[in-house]
C-alpha cells in the first residue's frame, strides 16, 4: 500500500515538469513578439540606408534658380582652347572661310575713346590698359633732358623694323626708354641749347651703354642742330602727337605669318602705340610686344580677326577685314587724332 501511495505523486510531479516548459517557451515568443512589435518603423539596416543614398544623391546635384528649369549660366570650360592649346582644332579661332579669305571691300575701322574700368588694371581681357601705364617711360608733353649723337642711318631701317624710309630725319631711342619697342614711331621734338631744333621719328634703338635721356640721331638730323665735329650735344626733347602724319595707318604680318602663328605690326600711326589686341573666342586678347616691335600670337588665335590698337592717349581703333598677308602694309582708313 505504500508503494502505490507514493508512486501516484511522482507521477504528477513530472507531467507538471513536461507540461511547464512548453508554456514558457510561448511566454518567450510572445515576449520577442512584443520587442518586435514596439521597435521604430524604418529602423532597420536596410530602410535607413535607402533614404541616406536619396539625400547623398540630391546633395551631389545642382538646384536650378528658381523659377527655372535649367541652370540659368552653365560652368563654362576652365580656359578658352585658345589660350591654353596650340592645336589647330583648338583655337578657338574662325575657319579659313571666315577670316582667312580676303573681302573685296576695304576694312571696315572703328574709334572710340577708351575709358579704364576698374578691371582694367587687372589685365583681364577686353579691359582698356590703365591709363596710368599706357605711355611707360617717356609721357607726351614731358620734357626730357639727355644728349644726343649721331649715327649713320643707311637706309633709315632699325629695330623697330618700319623697313627702309625716304626721310631720314630719323632717330634711336636710347635702350632703357626704348623700353620693348614702346617707343617705335613716336615724334619727337629735339631742342639744342643754341635754339636750333628739328622733329624726329624713332625708328631705331640705341643699345647700351646709350644712357637714358639720350637720343642716337642720323647724321642728317645732327646737322640740323649742330656740326657733325661736335660729338656730343647737350639736348631737352619731348614727344609729340604731330599734325604732320599719315592719313591712315597701315597693319603688317610678320614674315611666316599664318591662322596657326602670326605677328601684328602698326605702321603710319601718329601717337605711339600703347597695346594691341586680338578678337578670340574667349573675348579680347591683349598680344605681347617684341623688341623688334611686332605683337605675338603664339598659337594663332585671333590671326586673320578683328584687331583693336590702343594709343598712349587711350583712343582705340577697332579694324576688320585684314587678311594674313605677310610683309604687305594693308590701310585702315583711320588715324589716331592729334593732341
Amino acid at each position: 500500500m505504500r508503494a502505490t501511495k507514493h508512486a501516484a505523486p511522482q507521477s504528477n510531479r513530472r507531467r507538471g515538469l513536461v507540461m511547464g516548459i512548453p508554456l514558457a517557451l510561448v511566454a518567450v515568443g510572445v515576449l520577442v513578439c512584443l520587442a518586435f512589435a514596439l521597435l521604430p518603423r524604418g529602423g532597420g539596416g536596410t530602410g535607413a540606408a535607402e533614404p541616406a543614398a536619396v539625400a547623398s544623391a540630391a546633395a551631389t546635384e545642382p538646384s536650378a534658380p528658381p523659377g527655372t528649369g535649367v541652370p540659368a549660366d552653365p560652368t563654362p570650360s576652365a580656359a578658352p582652347p585658345s589660350v591654353t592649346s596650340p592645336s589647330p582644332a583648338a583655337t578657338g579661332t574662325p575657319s579659313p572661310s571666315a577670316s582667312r579669305t580676303p573681302q573685296p571691300s576695304t576694312p571696315v575701322a572703328t574709334s572710340t575713346r577708351a575709358t579704364p574700368s576698374p578691371s582694367a588694371a587687372t589685365g583681364g581681357a577686353g579691359a582698356a590698359p590703365a591709363t596710368a601705364s599706357l605711355a611707360g617711360r617717356i609721357k607726351p608733353g614731358t620734357s626730357y633732358q639727355g644728349v644726343a649723337t649721331s649715327y649713320d642711318a643707311a637706309d633709315g631701317n632699325g629695330a623697330c623694323s618700319f623697313g627702309p624710309s625716304g626721310d631720314l630725319m630719323i632717330a634711336a631711342m636710347n635702350h632703357t626708354d626704348y623700353e620693348s619697342s614702346r617707343a617705335c614711331g613716336a615724334a619727337v621734338l629735339v631742342r639744342a641749347a643754341n635754339g636750333a631744333s628739328i622733329t624726329v621719328r624713332i625708328v631705331n634703338e640705341c643699345p647700351l651703354p646709350c644712357a637714358p635721356g639720350q637720343l642716337d640721331l642720323s647724321h642728317e638730323a645732327f646737322a640740323k642742330l649742330a656740326d657733325l665735329s661736335v660729338g656730343r650735344l647737350p639736348v631737352t626733347w619731348t614727344v609729340l602727337s604731330p599734325g604732320a602724319a599719315p592719313d591712315t595707318m597701315s597693319i603688317r604680318y610678320k614674315t611666316g605669318s599664318s591662322q596657326w602663328w602670326c605677328g601684328i605690326q602698326v605702321i603710319g600711326h601718329r601717337n605711339p602705340v600703347a597695346a594691341l589686341e586680338v578678337r578670340t573666342a574667349g573675348g579680347w586678347r591683349q598680344l605681347s610686344r617684341t623688341d623688334y616691335n611686332y605683337f605675338l600670337s603664339p598659337d594663332g588665335s585671333g590671326c586673320g580677326g578683328p584687331i583693336r590698337v590702343t594709343d598712349v592717349y587711350g583712343e582705340q581703333l577697332t579694324v576688320d577685314g585684314i587678311a594674313v598677308k605677310p610683309d604687305v602694309a594693308q590701310p585702315t582708313r583711320v588715324q589716331f587724332a592729334r593732341h
